[in-house]
């Protein structure tokens, strides 16, 4: 077992990227889903416009001493207490209020892991921070996190990865090393390439409308768009999910024709949706369009 809260500031990893078009941004087609996204849209409840990072170094609470006094009221956490998540989630901490002296923060701050997992802080703004592990966390650890008056304690579970390779326009997901499905893909056109990393699986719509005005394309321009899609996994804050699109059935598996989103069939789709768990890694590779923003709050583990 073993506490890490060592501290990389300079790394900034931001909640939201303010720059650059988004590719396939949407709202919900139900009630209860979620808002238009940056850029472009408004702001996403529970997601706040970052500012630049600090890069003071500072020290952290070694195993064997008590955690400092907290110069904070009792944060959020993510993942919540309870709570079995994939490989690729980050422990997020969000603040009431501004935090000025981050180094005092960091001393209320323990993250214990068993087995044990190297690991560090990273500040996103004034008003979060996060920890992740050098890598993919192992299956099966077991993590306790305390910010001052807050604790969770959640479980890491199997081993889920997908692979979206440009090669084969394939997305496929191997469970603790074994392949459990292939499905044919469309990934983003030349024109709007869907950029190469590892995004973080988060909220999940049953059904919803990717909508150009989002992000400042009109719905009635030449490459704008409102389109009702199902089965839609979100897997990027800037708006591009793993979604139904029967519409493109014919092109998946050997042509690129959406606006930056996976495209699958409707069975994968659904199957996706309802088996790709939180905090899973979704690794796009091979495409042409360069490698996604390590700030868009969902690609923490996708090096710069």
């Amino acid at each position: 077992m073993q506490i890490n809260t060592t501290s990389r500031r300079g790394l900034g990893r931001l909640t939201v990227a303010l720059a650059g078009a988004a590719l396939c941004v949407g709202i919900s087609a139900s009630p209860t889903g979620a808002d238009p996204l940056w850029p472009g849209g408004p702001e996403v409840p529970g997601v706040s416009t970052p500012s630049a990072p600090s890069t003071t170094p500072s020290t952290s609470p070694s195993e064997d001493r008590p955690l400092g006094r907290a110069n904070f009221s009792t944060p959020s956490l993510d993942p919540a207490d309870g709570e079995t998540v994939g490989v690729a989630q980050p422990v997020v901490i969000r603040f009431q209020d501004a935090i000025d002296d981050k180094k005092t923060a960091e001393k209320a701050i323990r993250v214990t892991t068993s087995p044990e997992v190297e690991g560090y802080l990273y500040w996103v703004d004034h008003k979060e921070v996060r920890w992740k592990p050098e890598g993919f966390w192992p299956a099966g650890t077991d993590v306790t996190v305390e910010a001052g008056s807050a604790t969770s304690k959640f479980t890491i579970g199997e081993s889920w990865v997908a692979t979206a390779d440009d090669n084969t326009h394939t997305i496929t997901v191997a469970v603790d090393g074994d392949v459990v499905r292939t499905m044919p893909m469309s990934m983003g056109s030349n024109d709007n390439p869907t950029p190469n990393g590892v995004y973080t699986v988060g909220e999940r719509f049953a059904d919803m409308y990717m909508d150009s005005s989002t992000y400042g394309v009109p719905v009635d321009s030449p490459d704008g768009y409102r389109t009702y899609v199902e089965y839609a996994t979100r897997i990027s804050n800037s708006g591009i999910f793993v979604h139904a699109a029967p519409w493109s059935v014919g092109q998946q598996g050997n042509t690129n024709v959406s606006h930056g989103c996976l495209n699958v069939s409707t069975e994968d789709g659904r199957w996706f949706f309802e088996n790709a768990p939180k905090g899973a890694p979704v690794i796009v590779q091979n495409t042409i369009g360069g490698t996604v923003d390590a700030t868009d709050g969902l690609t923490d583990f996708t090096t710069p």
